[in-house]
């Protein structure tokens, strides 16, 4: 069977201009142009469209859609499994954050009490979500799976007081990191002290601390250019200066 732009469109919940445009980028081509000029789509395009808007679900940019989907190993079946598995996590974190604001309801009507820990479960879910997505390969294959799922247990164990301590040391790393920059010394006291706080940031997330594993990770921040970015948008250089700060602080320097 074949569609319209406007059929489809219908039928899957899009805009006709969207389908235009991801023609336009070579997203979704119709399987064929007609003697009208009307774009016709087959079941091949509605299956790669749905694909696509599992994709776009998951927040994958369409850029990233195009390569995955026009990979030569590119394969519905396991694309399905992996969707499936993404959005279950999606799912369990929404059914989290509906029971935090359930419970937050309840405490406020006096009909539940409900912990400083109970507050935080569905963000913290989150943080671990994102982390996973952004980070989680190339820091699992680094650091191996067990001190990645510990790491991620430490999170989602934490308290209120906890969490907000956490969130507070890694804003102090950053400006006391901004501030040592200024001496463009990585060996002065205010760069050992900045890392000196990054090491007790790492201290709310991992199990237990090793003067080669953070200077392994600083080394990670100059290399995965995700992580530098992170760093360098208190200045540029900011990565790098951190990375030689930690290396001197923890004599891992080579």
């Amino acid at each position: 069977m074949e569609y319209t732009i406007k059929s489809l469109s219908e039928m899957a919940g899009v805009s006709t201009r969207t389908l235009r445009y991801y023609d336009e980028i070579g997203l979704l081509k119709p399987a064929r142009i007609n003697s009208s000029g009307y774009r016709l789509y087959g079941k091949k395009e509605v299956e790669l469209l749905q694909q696509i808007l599992f994709y776009r679900e998951l927040e994958v940019s369409l850029e990233e859609i195009k390569q995955i989907i026009s990979s030569p190993t590119f394969d519905i079946k396991g694309a399905l499994t992996e969707h499936r598995a993404k959005l279950l996590a999606k799912r369990n974190r929404l059914d989290m954050l509906i029971q935090n604001v359930d419970k937050t309801i309840e405490d406020t009507e006096g009909e539940a009490m409900m912990s400083d820990k109970d507050r935080f479960e569905g963000f913290k879910q989150k943080m671990v979500e994102e982390n996973e997505k952004k980070y989680g390969e190339e820091l699992r294959e680094k650091y191996g799976e067990e001190t990645i799922n510990d790491s991620n247990k430490k999170l989602l164990q934490m308290t209120e007081a906890e969490f907000k301590e956490a969130e507070k040391l890694g804003q102090d790393v950053l400006e006391t990191l901004k501030e040592a920059m200024k001496t463009g010394d990585p060996e002065s006291a205010a760069a050992l002290k900045a890392a000196e706080l990054h090491k007790r940031w790492l201290g709310f997330y991992w199990k237990s601390y090793s003067k080669e594993a953070h200077a392994n990770l600083a080394r990670m921040y100059v290399d995965d250019e995700r992580f530098a970015a992170y760093y360098d948008k208190v200045e540029q250089g900011a990565a790098v200066f951190l990375r030689d700060a930690v290396l001197h602080y923890t004599g891992m320097k080579d």
